[in-house]
């Protein structure tokens, strides 16, 4: 097995300026030292971990990561910035670059030695003496844990194996939190100094922490909340679900807790064996920047007694698990995490089932809507019947569709109680056609009632059923009476309003919604905003006869998301100069992204240069969406970009308002850039005079001087 970090994989005077391009930099020396197999592929993964969440630290540290299947074993690599780069760090840029790369199947052993690395950067010993090397291999050993920072030349404690804390009753606690064979499962609990008088039990915390690619937020969290209860002298005992898999805290571990910490960025595993405790819920970031905030949080919540779930039903395993929104954000927040949590399950069945219906419409055309079931009437040899079959298979996948939007958004508020009565409303919501507005409207209820329902204590004797019988039972009975007789009728009507209108459209108040929907698909490239547009146009088309207008909708929002991209990749082909040598090969990606309607491929050109970039795509996707409203192109599949082009209604037209769109993007870019590069070389030339006209007057002072 090869070392971690050898001192090629070190670059102790990394020269890049943006965080891009130092993960290139880095990333060369692994494809140099035969760790990453395909460069390019590599880097994409980067951006893809870099997107979800930035990954700068307080403390001047970045830590780009990702598990990709270019990379053959556990690699890290190691740049020291003189310029500092920005990671995204609340705190300013970073000097010290942390290259993680885990192949897609990592083993334990060296994910565990990663999570080491993660959980010594917040060791500030082990961090400055990574500023102080002078020398690759020193500073390679040092992030092997083969040397120790107390061991640099200029420290009287050289050699030293354990440099002590000042407080003998500390050190037990903090080197268990901090061995190599540790973070894997739960910690040890941190020991509080103990307390002046005799007895008082020591206050008791339990943490949970875990990032999306589990390497290094979750350990540096770990670390964080730990040192920061050892600090306030509570006791406190994290489960690291990383990688390398995670142990479960005791039972008994739990019961004796006093609150519950989760610094989470994907869903906490067995969340229901910590309900009926005070839980403070926030993101793993935020248990790495603010420990002590939380710690004193959980505190503040255990003494008014606030609690996530009823304390009775706490001890039985298949209980309903705390709401998600426990702690933390405010209300606006939580509604968007809330509905996006829907939209993103939602958004595979429109997938699935909207392209094997346009790939049924390519085979047998439109009429094969009316075909008989192919459960009656199915024949081998006939392309009618193929065609009939992904029709059908499609329209079954778009059933649920509503369903499926309000059961997941009801997930995102109360947990799993919440899908049963979640699936049952949106089931309704189509039964009374109240359509895509009637899911979201359901989805919100059914969570509210379960969040009602959970915070009720209950007698011992109910516990066990309260999950499978009592919840469901009661929140599904509360919300079909609430969608069939109080609400649901105006939901419909709404809709109903809202389809007439949409039919309706023409002329100036098409182009309107379609300059809308544009702005919308390109304000935040694949973000909230963009996901509403989207969600709002799919759910148009989710049902059997979609209308007129729905399809037009489509077919813009599709249109307007494809600019972006394509405009970053035709701004780097005609005006290269402007850009990075990184930003020119994003370019060369970006072309076959935006023609498959990922909007998501111009986010590198946006996050390098946002007040330009962003602007400018907004104009372009305003134009394409008006234009393709204006020429009425339509649009039967949610997805697939120009590969459903005979698909689309007027395709030569709508092949106009994307180039049309692409071109106003691309020229917008390139014509701020460039004013930025002349000022930026009317700067350096004022500069450069204003440096000679001294130099002048220094020349001239010398001879008045000799003379």
């Amino acid at each position: 097995m090869s070392e971690l970090i050898t001192a090629d994989l070190v670059d102790l005077d990394l020269s890049a300026d943006t965080k891009e391009a130092a993960a290139r930099s880095l990333a060369e020396r692994m494809v140099a030292a035969g760790r990453v197999t395909d460069l390019d592929g590599f880097l994409a993964d980067v951006a893809a971990r870099e997107e979800q969440m930035p990954t700068g630290l307080d403390g001047g540290i970045g830590i780009p990561h990702c598990r990709s299947e270019h990379v053959t074993e556990p690699t890290l690599a190691f740049g020291r910035s003189t310029t500092r780069i920005d990671f995204g760090a609340p705190d300013g840029p970073a000097d010290l670059i942390f290259l993680i790369a885990a192949p897609a199947g990592a083993d334990s052993d060296h994910l565990t030695i990663l999570s080491s690395l993660a959980r010594s950067l917040m060791n500030a010993e082990f961090t400055g003496a990574l500023r102080a090397a002078d020398d690759p291999a020193r500073a390679a050993a040092l992030i092997r844990g083969d040397e120790e920072p107390s061991a640099a030349p200029d420290s009287a404690a050289a050699g030293a194996p354990d440099s002590a804390a000042e407080e003998p009753a500390a050190e037990e606690p903090k080197d268990a939190a901090n061995g190599p064979a540790e973070p894997t499962g739960a910690s040890e609990p941190t020991g509080a100094a103990p307390a002046p008088a005799a007895a008082a039990a020591p206050f008791r915390i339990v943490a949970v922490t875990s990032c999306p690619t589990g390497i290094a937020h979750t350990y540096m969290a770990a670390e964080s909340l730990e040192n920061a209860a050892r600090e306030a002298g509570v006791e406190l005992v994290v489960e690291t679900q990383g990688s390398a898999g995670f142990e479960k805290l005791p039972a008994a571990t739990i019961a004796a807790a006093d609150a519950v910490i989760f610094a989470h960025d994907v869903e906490v595993r067995d969340k229901e064996r910590f309900a009926g405790k005070p839980t403070v819920d926030v993101g793993v970031k935020a248990g790495i920047n603010r420990p002590a905030e939380l710690v004193a949080e959980a505190r503040d919540k255990a003494a008014r007694g606030e609690t996530s779930a009823p304390a009775d039903a706490a001890g039985d395993a298949s209980d309903g698990s705390a709401p998600m929104d426990a702690g933390g954000d405010h209300f606006g927040t939580r509604l968007r995490k809330w509905l996006m949590t829907g939209v993103s399950y939602m958004v595979p069945f429109v997938a699935a089932g909207g392209l094997l219906i346009a790939l049924a419409f390519a085979i047998g055309g439109y009429e094969i809507a009316n075909a008989k079931s192919v459960a009656d009437h199915f024949v081998w040899t006939e392309t009618a019947s193929w065609a009939a079959l992904l029709f059908q298979i499609g329209s079954a996948a778009f059933t649920f569709l509503v369903p499926v939007l309000a059961g997941y958004i009801a997930y995102g508020m109360a947990d799993r109680p919440g899908l049963v009565p979640g699936f049952v409303g949106g089931f309704i919501a189509t039964t009374i056609k109240a359509g895509f507005l009637g899911g979201l409207v359901a989805g919100l209820i059914a969570g509210a009632v379960v969040m009602g329902i959970q915070r009720f204590k209950v007698p011992a004797a109910l516990r066990g059923i309260m999950p499978v019988v009592v919840i469901p039972l009661i929140s599904s009975a509360v919300v079909g009476f609430l969608m069939f007789v109080v609400i649901g009728k105006p939901i419909a009507s709404a809709q109903g309003a809202m389809t007439d209108w949409l039919n309706g459209l023409s002329g100036a108040n098409a182009i309107g919604l379609g300059v809308i929907l544009g702005l919308m698909m390109c304000f935040d490239l694949g973000g909230p905003v963009n996901k509403v547009a989207y969600a709002f146009a799919t759910g148009g088309i989710a049902v059997s006869n979609p209308s007129d207008g729905s399809l037009k909708i489509m077919a813009a929002v599709m249109a307007a998301g494809m600019v972006p991209p394509l405009a970053m990749a035709l701004a780097t082909t005609v005006r290269g100069k402007l850009f990075t040598k990184t930003e020119r090969e994003n370019g060369k990606a970006a072309w076959v992204l935006g023609a498959s309607f990922i909007s998501e491929g111009a986010i590198p050109f946006a996050a390098a240069d946002p007040l330009r970039v962003i602007p400018s795509s907004m104009v372009g996707g305003a134009i394409t969406g008006a234009l393709s409203m204006a020429f009425g192109c339509t649009l039967r599949a949610p997805h697939g970009g120009i590969f459903v082009v005979p698909l689309i209604g007027q395709p030569f037209l709508y092949l106009l308002a994307i180039v049309a769109g692409t071109v106003v993007t691309a020229g917008l870019v390139v014509f701020l850039k460039g004013l930025r590069k002349k000022a930026e070389a009317g700067a350096t030339a004022t500069a450069g005079g204003d440096a000679s006209a001294k130099g002048a007057a220094g020349d001239e002072e010398k001879v008045a001087v000799a003379v």
